[in-house]
């Protein structure tokens, strides 16, 4: 990759930071009577996209510097496998892939191009997908089968989401670290970047938060371009940051951070989050001992390699089509996200029976309301948008992430614990 690609991609990558992997700014409430206005019923004799031998269905996501490459990966990865299982029904699941080049008009454009041609809509991710969301409003017989990080998108009564998003936050991780840490959450930090999403996305959790008995002393916003948190770092020991959360900080820049506490020689507990779990977290960090004792807390398994695939064969299954099907690319969340979404696709296609349309396909996801693929995630509700409230706590120990505390990786809890509800919030 070039310097200048990589500086793009850097860019981008901060975006993700500030719009975050999960929508905010509706309740889940809102959001499942969406589920309840009428399938059209043209859409009940519509093929369209469907061959005897095929299903063709569209993705559109960004793939500037290599950003979300996972997305289409992911889901073409999936495809491969559910295809040499014979297909659903004999027929082949195609994924149409397309770059919207991190444009608005471009995702706007392919968007367009797909609900034409293409089935439906699986497993795109896309820093853009208002733009398509557009399209797919004002054409309600699509199914759009992704995660969705525009909240209108995501609300849509054909939109579907394997991770369903929501304002608030999970209470359970929160719960942990306020038992094993009762004073030291008296003096919580989290770094936000300058944006209005992530800023709305934090306010959940600072919500969630104050509802336990958290108190945050620093909070302060940083610009999506700051890659030295030295200046940040200084100020939080200052205050007496005793926690400090960075879940929503993609990989480079928590390393950042880490960087900048061990080189200022402050060491409040960390808490990391899904987008930071990564393999390069740890070496961009300054390698194992840069990270030792760092915690993780998310809603999916221990995916990638040397995690739960001992356990829960989804993981095994999900790295060796993927390596099958794109050598050399290491998984990423938004691998998953692609791989999830095709997933919860085909198992919609599959209660469709053998001539499907998309009236019958939208009419199955809307009778989904487990949803886990395999025990790789943990349980949602896709049917009604409702988010789970189960997750795990992992710790770094020795450069791996290791589970801690959780219940055993295998039935019936599949190291996910449950013991907390899901802090719904509709504020600003």
């Amino acid at each position: 990759m070039s310097t200048a690609s990589g500086r793009t991609r850097a860019t981008v990558v901060a975006l993700v930071l500030a719009i975050g992997i999960t929508a905010v700014g509706f309740s889940p409430a809102a959001s499942a009577a969406s589920g309840s206005q009428a399938i059209p019923a043209a859409a009940f004799h519509d093929t369209t996209g469907i061959t005897s031998s095929t299903v063709t269905v569209g993705n559109v996501s960004t793939l500037l510097g290599g950003l979300f490459k996972g997305a289409p990966v992911g889901a073409k990865a999936y495809a491969a496998y559910i295809n040499s299982k014979g297909g659903m029904h004999g027929r082949k699941l195609v994924i149409d892939s397309g770059d919207d080049n991190f444009t608005g008009a471009t995702n706007k454009q392919l968007t367009q191009a797909d609900v034409v041609k293409d089935f439906a809509m699986v497993g795109s991710f896309s820093l853009q997908d208002n733009f398509g969301g557009a399209i797919l409003a004002k054409n309600p017989d699509v199914p759009n089968v992704t995660v969705s990080l525009d909240a209108a998108t995501n609300a849509l009564p054909n939109s579907f989401s394997p991770q369903p998003a929501a304002g608030g936050w999970q209470l359970g991780p929160l719960v942990y670290f306020k038992s094993k840490y009762p004073t030291k959450v008296l003096h919580a930090g989290e770094l936000v970047a300058n944006q209005t999403s992530a800023i709305q996305k934090w306010n959940g959790e600072k919500a969630a938060m104050k509802h336990l008995g958290y108190k945050v002393i620093y909070d302060t916003q940083f610009a999506i371009t700051q890659t030295d948190f030295t200046s940040n770092v200084l100020a939080m020991k200052s205050a007496g940051v005793q926690i400090l959360f960075l879940e929503q900080m993609p990989a480079n820049y928590a390393s950042a951070v880490i960087k900048a506490l061990n080189q200022q020689n402050f060491h409040p507990v960390v808490v990391l989050g899904a987008s930071t779990y990564s393999t390069t977290l740890i070496p961009l960090s300054g390698g194992a001992p840069a990270t030792a004792g760092d915690f993780l807390e998310q809603n999916d398994s221990l995916y990638l390699p040397g995690g739960d695939g001992a356990g829960i064969p989804a993981v095994n299954t999900f790295l060796t089509w993927v390596k099958k099907t794109s050598p050399g690319f290491t998984p990423d969340l938004y691998t998953l996200f692609g791989w999830l979404s095709a997933q919860l696709f085909t198992q919609a296609l599959q209660k469709a029976g053998t001539h499907p349309t998309r009236g019958s396909v939208l009419q199955a996801l809307r009778g989904i309301h487990s949803f886990d693929g395999g025990h790789i995630t943990s349980t949602a509700d896709p049917a009604k948008k409702i988010p789970s409230n189960c997750y795990i706590i992992a710790q770094v120990k020795n450069g791996q992430f290791v589970r801690l505390d959780d219940p055993p990786v295998a039935p019936p809890a599949y190291g996910y614990r449950c013991d907390q509800p899901y802090f719904n919030y509709s504020g600003g």
